[in-house]
């Protein structure tokens, strides 16, 4: 093991393998001293766990209906009790842990390329491309989230997918913002230049050199706006435009128990939790992830 350790904190590595190893190795042990950032990494490990293994974790169905049982309050049948339904909450929430994981993905996998794509090509080619680009992404960012979010719902329909759609067309623009001002830094830097002599096309230098010098910034940027699309979706759902029943999402089974707060509270309370937990654990490895991937962070320490 002390081998292995020398070898991947070598000052002088003999190779290219041996120098990203040593980096990973690095950033691994920093991150591993942020406990915040750990028990972030922890919440988000458990949701996935949660949302995989959710129909062999689940003690009741969470669809099944019993009316017998209906508004039950926690015990050790149902631990966070039922709904009006009679329906499992601790059930539909672990299987509501699918539905969040599945719009925070994809939300991310549709937003985070498509401004980390416009904000390269924004900074990269400067000019009237510039100018057009940042003038769109500007429009997006004068309007708040949640108000688009609300319009493209209700323009395509409520439903879970209308509802990421709407949420990854307003997502994009800060990442698009973070690409450009990534990309000015050192689009006349000499690297670039030298890649230019060599023949490559703006095509080539744009997908093979400036796009993953932004990746960073934009993976730190997508992991702190989880939160902000849980609850973006949340509120979709809360609303009546999300995921559509009898599906077990949180923000909807949070709408459904409000009529019972007052004496049945767990209703709406159970599935709130999940919302903060998930929501705070995202934060937390976010915040972890700037710490060690952010390069004017590790100067600072």
């Amino acid at each position: 093991m002390g081998a292995v350790r020398d070898w991947l904190t070598d000052d002088a590595p003999a190779s290219r393998l041996q120098a990203q190893a040593g980096r990973a190795w690095s950033i691994a042990r920093a991150f591993g001293r942020n406990p915040l950032a750990m028990l972030g990494a922890v919440i988000i490990g458990a949701l996935i766990v949660v949302a995989i293994f959710a129909p062999w974790l689940s003690p009741h169905s969470p669809v099944g209906q019993d009316l017998g049982s209906r508004l039950l309050p926690p015990s050790a049948e149902h631990w966070l009790g039922t709904d009006e339904l009679g329906r499992d909450i601790l059930s539909r929430i672990l299987h509501g842990a699918r539905i969040t994981l599945l719009i925070v993905v994809m939300v991310a996998l549709i937003s985070a390329p498509l401004g980390l794509i416009i904000g390269a090509v924004a900074g990269y080619f400067g000019g009237w491309v510039d100018r057009v680009l940042m003038a769109l992404t500007d429009v997006f960012l004068s309007l708040p989230k949640l108000i688009m979010a609300l319009a493209f719902v209700a323009a395509l329909g409520a439903g879970l997918q209308n509802a990421i759609i709407a949420i990854a067309v307003t997502a994009w623009p800060a990442y698009a913002r973070i690409a450009r001002a990534e990309t000015l830094t050192f689009r006349n830097s000499e690297f670039i230049a030298a890649v230019r002599l060599q023949g490559a096309s703006h095509l080539r230098v744009i997908v093979v050199h400036v796009i993953p010098l932004c990746m960073s910034s934009t993976i730190i940027r997508v992991t702190l706006d989880m939160a902000g699309i849980i609850l973006t979706a949340a509120g979709l759902g809360f609303l009546g435009l999300g995921a559509q029943p009898p599906l077990p999402e949180w923000g909807a089974m949070i709408s459904r128990g409000r009529s019972f707060i007052l004496d049945q509270w767990w209703v709406a309370t159970m599935p709130g939790f999940a919302i903060i937990i998930v929501s705070l654990g995202f934060c937390f490895l976010g915040d972890g992830l700037r710490d060690v991937l952010d390069p004017k962070q590790r100067e600072g320490r």
